[in-house]
């Protein structure tokens, strides 16, 4: 797999550049272009997790989730490709450090394709890594030109178990829902949730930026203790960073 060029279509397991009628996304309101985010959550985030810690939670999630999700599938499919190649016109404004570890994600169904993107980060000396389920966790391994890729669960596609694992101190994260608050909601197996803990635990903060269509952003999100909020989020609309640095 050729990590080395920003992608488009894919065949066979590689992915081919695509590149034309790209429009540079824009920072938008409320966010500031390659801001270094802080590594501990906004507590003025909001959080009402206690309170909506009740019995119909799920239900409420999962209708949130049906709603969102109906909208992305409904997107065309020119407006999809032109999203995705969208998203690595970016790779510039999310700040990070030189040389930092990015794991992305292998697309599924509808979802947004986050390959071009990875390629161009690739490309800036960025080591990259995709999830891989183990047990009830994420693992995440090596993704370069070299990668054998496996068909695995959900309907993805994942690095071998020859390739070596590795830390990531940035996770390109998908979702079907996402609130002004920066809260995410996925699809309710907890992985990326319990990745960012156990991270966080080892003393290894990591950058959480979702990446989406902007059809999929909601009012609210119900959040549990256990959720994770997102740091950023990256549609074909722009950038936008929910939490920062005193005077950024």
């Amino acid at each position: 797999m050729d990590t080395s060029r920003p992608g488009g279509h894919c065949s066979g397991g590689r992915c081919c550049s695509g590149g034309h009628g790209i429009v540079r996304p824009r920072v938008r309101a409320g966010g500031i272009a390659g801001d270094p985010v802080s590594d501990i959550p906004n507590p003025d985030l909001g959080t009402d997790a206690g309170a909506e810690a009740d019995a119909d939670i799920g239900a409420r999630k999962a209708a949130v989730r049906k709603q969102a999700l109906a909208r992305r599938a409904a997107l065309p499919l020119p407006e999809r490709i032109e999203a995705s190649l969208m998203l690595a016109e970016a790779a510039g404004l999310l700040g990070l450090p030189g040389g930092a570890t990015v794991a992305g994600f292998w697309p599924i169904r509808d979802e947004i394709d986050p390959r071009p993107l990875l390629f161009r980060l690739g490309e800036l000396g960025h080591p990259l890594c995709l999830p891989v389920v183990v047990g009830p966790r994420l693992v995440f391994r090596r993704l370069t030109r070299e990668t054998q890729l496996v068909r695995a669960g959900f309907g993805t596609v994942v690095p071998d178990d020859r390739a070596p694992e590795l830390t990531p101190d940035v996770l390109l994260m998908p979702l079907s829902a996402y609130d002004d608050r920066g809260w995410r909601l996925g699809y309710g197996r907890g992985y990326y949730d319990t990745a960012i803990a156990d991270l966080m635990a080892v003393g290894h903060p990591v950058r959480r930026i979702g990446l989406a269509f902007s059809v999929q952003q909601v009012d609210h999100v119900p959040t549990e203790p256990h959720d994770q909020p997102l740091e950023a989020i990256l549609t074909e609309q722009g950038l936008t960073w929910f939490n920062k640095r005193e005077g950024a």
